[in-house]
């Protein structure tokens, strides 16, 4: 049986973001140590990631604006939005290296591992073509589809986000696209203000964004509902050659930035439904990609419940 690969580089704990600053080196020191220490580790193929080549990241971001992140970074920049996408140096190097696991990923699963899950920071959902925004500097989801796409040949990618924040950079980047259906249930109304359920694509994309808005207290019973109706039916419709997961972990009921009441079982629950339809789908091929999760000991906690779902028999 082929392994599920993880794939992660303490190059990435290089990004400092200030004192204070949720998205911080620990979330991923955490994660590392979590699994390194897990009684199935055997079980996992550990790879560390190159960084993404430019010509990928730009089929997603403008020229300019990639630019502008290297440029703000090696200057000394300290935000690179309105003040809390915080960046350092070597925030550059991150990115591209977290960009750069999301194509791995992606690579590993075309060429016949059971998943993949690529636990890179920074995160990547809210970046938009050309401005940095939610600690996001480059839209690893985004890249990793146009590159299944574009190296691998496939024509329907299925985008399935479940931080607990709207992925309004994947959605704009996809909105009028019909062959990458993005699908999200987040908390709202909340940061970033997107993500009411009427936002369902344009033009050649109408039908092809899947919001799924949740009050603040929402739980299991909630989510449980919004996959089986909305989430579920649309994806099989679509038919998808590839599922990706944003896979953030801050609608964990002890996060301190979201008001949703997951609990670590639940996250579990979505990785089953998620390896569940890429097996009907897709003859299982599934990429995560970390987002957000901003309690340590919960996001520990969530991505090792995700793991033990990929490594089941």
């Amino acid at each position: 049986m082929s392994k599920v690969v993880f794939i992660t580089d303490a190059e990435m704990l290089h990004h400092e973001t200030g004192a204070g600053h949720p998205e911080r080196t620990e979330r991923l020191r955490a994660i590392i140590e979590r699994m390194d220490t897990s009684s199935w580790r055997e079980r996992l193929d550990w790879q560390t990631p190159s960084e993404a080549p430019l010509n990928w990241i730009t089929t997603v971001h403008d020229p300019a604006y990639v630019r502008f992140v290297e440029e703000a970074c090696l200057q000394g920049r300290e935000t690179l939005d309105a003040g809390d996408t915080q960046v350092s140096h070597d925030s550059y190097l991150a990115a591209r290296l977290s960009a750069g696991g999301a194509l791995a990923a992606v690579d590993a699963v075309m060429g016949g591992a059971r998943a993949a899950f690529s636990a890179g920071r920074p995160p990547g959902h809210h970046a938009c073509p050309a401005r940095a925004m939610g600690f996001c500097l480059f839209g690893n989801a985004a890249i990793a589809a146009r590159y299944a796409q574009q190296a691998h040949g496939l024509e329907r990618v299925f985008i399935l986000d479940w931080d607990v924040h709207h992925g309004n950079g994947t959605q704009e980047i996809f909105y009028e696209d019909p062959t990458v259906l993005f699908a999200s249930l987040h908390q709202f109304p909340f940061y970033p203000g997107t993500g009411a359920k009427r936002e369902t694509g344009t033009g050649a994309g109408q039908g092809f964004t899947v919001n799924c808005p949740m009050l603040a207290g929402s739980g299991w019973p909630e989510y449980a509902e919004a996959f089986e109706k909305n989430i579920l039916p649309h994806a099989r419709e679509f038919a998808p050659e590839l599922v990706i997961v944003s896979a953030g972990y801050d609608a964990h009921n002890d996060d301190p930035l979201g008001q949703i009441r997951l609990e670590t079982e639940d996250f579990a629950k979505m990785s089953r439904l998620a390896r569940g339809l890429a097996a009907e789908c897709c003859q299982g091929r599934l990429v995560c990609l970390l987002e957000g999760g901003y309690n340590v000991q919960a996001l520990a906690d969530s991505v090792e419940a995700t793991m033990e779902v990929l490594c089941e028999e």
